[in-house]
């Protein structure tokens, strides 16, 4: 078995705190000097990398001289902000060092959910690549809240992974891979050397639904090569204190568990729209409706609506569950909540008298959907 990662142009690696602090106190420079090396080797071979890194808050807390991790957002927020500047500084004189350049971009989710603000930071990472620098990804601590935030880095290296429309993301953590269970609890547990990205069976491994398991963040990282297999990328979870792990995957060593994606790939708007995890509201969908969208060739009518979760105007993106709450799609909406509560379970023929406009004859077009 081959690295996916050998044939692969355009790469995300995300790094977590384990990999780039000092057990969380403060930046651990000698370990972001090794990923440099490693990263400036990859560039070498004609590949264009992102990096997905933690530490910042870790490394604030430690130039604030906070002896313990606070609980006040604020302060965390603060800590955020004056650890940038150390993560930032550290890594562009790691790679100015191989003679690359770095640019610090901070993300928040709704960077990611505003159409406009979406192309636009996909510009301007495609731009940094072209011109061969070395983009290094953060949320933006400084200013999310609960509401807004990505919530963790593999998620947020999934997205970014999409939005550049990237070949593979290489999630490194201080585990080996992904196994059938957990293996200090489970001597009968198997390593998975490789998988389908998006089989259920892998979340349940993980500790998802219908599991006991708990293995320190691998779901999260299960889920976001899941999101990452919508726009065709492969992804490869693997322990970041392998010696030379990023070159030896390159070379086509096949390091950790490899998650193939799907052999389909998601146009660039729905790819967006799957993005989304904030969303205005919810359709909940007769049996029949449930399963027509699910088949992702037909819009959905109001007739097939049984109820209108929250409020939402036109245009925002709303999920489409079946009637056990299971989410089947989501995209973009024709109607407004209080309209779609008007027409709901009504035929198309009636929608105008209803409404006294007709607006479109779906709630959703099968363009502006996309299945879950």
């Amino acid at each position: 078995m081959q690295s996916l990662i050998h044939a692969s142009q355009r790469i995300v690696i995300k790094v977590g705190s384990s990999l780039v602090t000092n057990d969380g106190r403060g930046l651990d420079h000698q370990a972001l000097n090794r990923w440099a090396a490693e990263i400036a080797d990859l560039v070498r071979r004609g590949k264009e990398v992102v990096l997905v890194s933690s530490g910042a808050i870790a490394e604030g807390l430690q130039r604030l001289g906070f002896s313990t991790r606070p609980k006040a957002v604020h302060e965390l927020q603060a800590a955020a902000a004056v650890g940038q500047m150390g993560l930032a500084q550290a890594y562009e004189t790691a790679f100015r060092s191989h003679g690359l350049k770095t640019a610090q971009i901070l993300l928040t989710h709704e960077d990611l959910a505003d159409r406009t603000r979406y192309l636009n930071a996909r510009s301007t990472l495609t731009t940094l690549l072209k011109m061969n620098v070395v983009p290094i990804i953060n949320e933006n601590d400084t200013v999310v809240t609960s509401e807004i935030r990505f919530g963790d880095n593999d998620t947020l290296g999934a997205l970014v992974t999409n939005l550049i429309e990237a070949d593979a993301l290489i999630i490194l953590t201080d585990q080996k891979g992904l196994y059938t269970a957990d293996p200090r609890k489970n001597p009968d547990a198997s390593f998975v050397h490789e998988a389908q990205a998006g089989d259920p069976a892998l979340e349940e491994m993980a500790g998802g639904a219908g599991s006991n398991v708990g293995t320190g963040g691998m779901l999260t990282k299960i889920i976001a090569a899941k999101r990452a297999a919508r726009s065709g990328a492969a992804t490869v979870i693997a322990c970041g204190r392998e010696d030379n792990v990023l070159s030896r995957l390159a070379d086509g060593e096949a390091i950790g568990t490899q998650l193939v994606a799907p052999t389909t790939r998601l146009a660039a708007r729905k790819q967006w729209l799957a993005d989304h995890l904030q969303l205005a509201g919810r359709l909940v969908l007769d049996a029949g409706a449930a399963k027509a969208v699910a088949s992702g060739t037909v819009s959905l009518l109001p007739i097939g609506v049984a109820a209108v979760e929250g409020e939402f105007l036109r245009g925002e993106v709303v999920a489409c569950v079946d009637e056990q709450g299971q989410e089947v799609a989501r995209g973009l909406v024709n109607y407004s909540a209080d309209e779609a509560r008007l027409i709901m379970r009504r035929p198309t023929r009636e929608l105008e008298s209803i409404l006294g406009y007709l607006v479109e004859p779906e709630l959703i077009h099968r363009d502006n959907m996309v299945n879950i």
